[in-house]
């Protein structure tokens, strides 16, 4: 799980698709992180993709950094907790702190279960990680 966090990292900006009704939804996403061995991503409980994501918890991730990219199929699994926002805002102070705090009743962060994210690359054969 950590070369896919540090891989999405190195990406700056990554795309998270969720479905609405039969329609897929992409959109840029940009922090992500480590918590209790979970990769995590934050969102707006305002946002449609926040809602899609309680509807139907199937995503996949996408990104790609130095010329290979990354897959990652999973469920999205709200945490409600305090410590699990605290855990982002941590991780992404800079890119977070001008849009939510930890106590702001917006910010929501959800973690991937059963996730299987691929690394592909032009020269390399596919590498599969499961977490």
């Amino acid at each position: 799980m950590n070369e896919v966090l540090e891989f999405l990292k190195s990406c700056g900006t990554f795309y998270l698709a969720t479905v609405e009704n039969d329609q897929p939804r992409v959109r840029p996403f940009g922090a992500v992180c480590e918590f209790e061995g979970k990769l995590y991503i934050v969102t707006n409980n305002q946002k449609n993709v926040y809602k899609q994501m309680l509807d139907n918890a199937k995503v996949e991730i996408c990104g790609m950094s130095k010329g290979k990219w990354i897959r990652v199929a999973g469920k999205a699994i709200h945490d409600d907790r305090r410590e699990a926002r605290v855990a982002m805002m941590d991780a992404n102070t800079a890119s977070l702190s001008s849009m939510y705090t930890v106590d702001d009743n917006l910010m929501e962060v959800l973690y991937l279960e059963d996730a299987t994210a691929t690394i592909h690359s032009f020269t390399e054969e596919p590498k599969v990680i499961t977490f």
